[in-house]
């Protein structure tokens, strides 16, 4: 492959034209042929070590695990989905819906995922008949670029077009700025700044939003069961997942035992003193992360601090002072760093998570530890989020899990909150045209009673 990008564009554009009118029987064939390529043990261990030392973050192990899990997860959800010619139709209005691919779109991919979001959104792309462009992270040009060349192979034995799955080799803000502005679509994994470049190149798109989960507990749920849920979520991949949770709001009547459950599982509770010298390190200029710190272990992180930790520590805490720019613990880290709040009053608790949320992360997710339905439908209704988890851990099952029914993905659309077409997981159903196809019904004009009767009966025609 080259990185001449027009060039790119054009040999994409002939793949494309070659499957754009496959049968549904031969897509499927081809992305069952990509995804077990990809979920193979033996690839998602190598791609996973190289996205480790490539980047110098994460976790080996739980990056090997995402690669299968997401691309195996997102398998599942393609079972049975219609993508190709006629895909519903309602004979009594005489409506015929047929779905059609895009083209060639643009995949921005992150760091923090150089492979997993390559899997997950490149099964969608050729599920829906498009064709899939890929550029890496300069921190992570080698493991994105291989996993592409893994979907290739699996193209070439099947026969279909392998250009169909392309990557840009030596990657350059030059190079993806062209990409999106020569594709037909874009799809961009990353934070505000990219969101804001992506939406300049002029094309149609899917962002995403910055994460700050918050997870409130209460007094209803059990203390261990809920602290080995977090633990687990906020250690996986170092936090490098936007959707592990940045803080924890513990009702005030458990909230010692809370708290006492979450060091027994190795986290450490930072004084007053530790905390100022934790901020500084995050923090150098008073509002810009330290990059050095994501995705970090907390006893890196805690040794760099200045601030002596036991070898055990899995994960830092610290005290939640205001929601806001005058408190940074209270928006997104990207590291095992978890601050800490009290509660007492429901109501208040969910207002101070949509403040901490309007100064970092609104539109991405919620969670929520309780056995109050009343209480969970009522965060629903009120947190400007595209998600809320109940009784999970966050970053397990916010992009989609075997134990609940969201759709599997690494990109996760923050709604208008954030400047994104989509709140919602996006997956193949984001990457098609529809042309409905409508025929003539019995024509019948509605009389005032069916369109106004209740407005009528209750305050008559005057």
């Amino acid at each position: 492959m080259s990185d001449n990008i027009q060039q790119m564009y054009e040999k994409a554009r002939k793949a494309f034209a070659v499957v754009e009118y496959w049968s549904q029987e031969k897509v499927d064939e081809m992305v069952s042929a990509v995804g077990w390529e990809w979920q193979k043990e033996e690839n998602a261990s190598t791609l996973a070590r190289l996205a480790v030392e490539e980047s110098n973050i994460g976790v080996y192990e739980d990056k090997a695990a995402k690669i299968r899990n997401k691309t195996r997860g997102t398998m599942r959800d393609l079972i049975g989905a219609k993508t190709c010619g006629l895909v519903s139709e309602d004979p009594e209005k005489g409506l015929k819906t047929f779905a059609k691919p895009m083209g060639v779109i643009a995949n921005v991919i992150p760091c923090t995922n150089p492979e997993s979001t390559v899997c997950c959104l490149g099964l969608n792309i050729l599920k829906t008949r498009n064709a899939m462009i890929a550029t890496p992270h300069p921190r992570t040009q080698g493991s994105t670029f291989q996993t592409v060349q893994l979907g290739r192979k699996a193209l070439r034995k099947i026969g279909a077009p392998e250009d169909l799955l392309q990557c840009i080799e030596h990657t350059s803000r030059e190079k993806t700025r062209e990409l999106m502005a020569n594709c037909d679509f874009a799809v961009a994994t990353g934070g505000a700044a990219l969101v804001k470049v992506v939406y300049e190149a002029g094309k149609p798109c899917h962002t995403v939003g910055a994460g700050n989960v918050i997870s409130i507990v209460d007094s209803s749920v059990d203390r261990a069961a809920t602290a080995e849920k977090i633990i687990k979520s906020k250690t996986a991949n170092n936090s490098a997942s936007c959707s592990s949770e940045n803080g924890m709001a513990v009702e005030e009547c458990v909230y010692d035992d809370m708290i006492a459950q979450m060091v027994r599982l190795g986290g450490y509770m930072c004084d007053d003193d530790q905390r100022e010298k934790l901020r500084s390190y995050m923090w150098p200029d008073g509002s810009t992360l330290n990059r050095d710190i994501v995705a970090k272990p907390a006893t890196f992180i805690a040794q760099q601090a200045g601030i002596e930790v036991p070898d055990s520590t899995r994960f830092l805490m610290v005290r939640g002072t205001k929601p806001g720019s005058e408190d940074r613990f209270s928006g997104e880290k990207i590291s095992p760093v978890l601050t800490v709040w009290k509660w007492t009053d429901f109501d208040e608790i969910v207002e101070r998570v949509k403040a901490m949320q309007r100064f970092s992360g609104e539109g991405h997710s919620v969670s929520i530890h309780s056995m109050d339905a009343q209480r969970q439908v009522d965060l629903a209704l009120r947190a400007n989020v595209g998600r809320v988890i109940c009784n999970m851990p966050h970053a397990a099952a916010n992009s989609g899990s075997w134990f609940n029914g969201l759709p599997t993905t690494d990109t996760l659309g923050c709604g208008t909150w954030a400047g994104n077409m989509t709140s919602e997981n996006v997956n193949w159903r984001h990457f098609l045209n529809y042309t409905i196809l409508s025929t003539p019904i019995p024509e019948h004009v509605p009389t005032d009673e069916e369109l106004f009767g209740d407005y009528l009966a209750k305050w008559g025609r005057d």
